[in-house]
């Protein structure tokens, strides 16, 4: 299957909001703004990033099969068992009883699961045990050398 997916948990639907600040403006890739230079809002990440709280739970997420989605190494994966999935989303699917990642799609008349590396062949789902755990909705990794999530 080529990519290897770790359960960390569920979304702590106890858990008090944790607001952190949000500056206005855009960050811009050539020269910047001094008029950006201030905090907006606050902004719960939660709230931003996970719809369905009770539905919801983390992934970590191990290979190359994503990369060209956005999902490399040890990302971070937020999952939500309640959305049905549709072509074009990545799930997350029991295959033959192994997790895996990919992008759902649907080739002449039969589902498939894709990865975004050319270098992985499509999955046909007929004639294999296919269970659906749920839809990633974000894919989180670090960028900084040394850090990880």
């Amino acid at each position: 299957m080529s990519i290897q997916l770790t359960i960390l948990g569920r979304v702590d639907t106890m858990a008090r909001p944790l607001r952190l600040p949000l500056a206005g403006g855009e960050v811009r890739a050539g020269f910047p703004s001094p008029a950006d230079d201030y905090v907006e809002i606050e902004l719960d990440l939660i709230a931003h990033l996970i719809k369905h709280p009770s539905a919801t739970f983390f992934l970590r997420a191990k290979g190359t099969s994503m990369e060209g989605d956005g999902i490399k190494d040890n990302a971070l994966l937020i999952v939500d068992r309640s959305i049905n999935p549709q072509p074009g989303h990545i799930v997350i699917m029991s295959v033959d009883g192994e997790l895996t990642c990919k992008k759902l799609r649907i080739m002449g008349s039969r589902p498939y699961l894709v990865a975004s590396n050319p270098e992985f062949k499509p999955i046909p789902l007929t004639g294999h045990d296919c269970h659906n755990w749920g839809v990633a909705t974000h894919s989180i990794q670090p960028l900084a050398p040394g850090f990880t999530v």
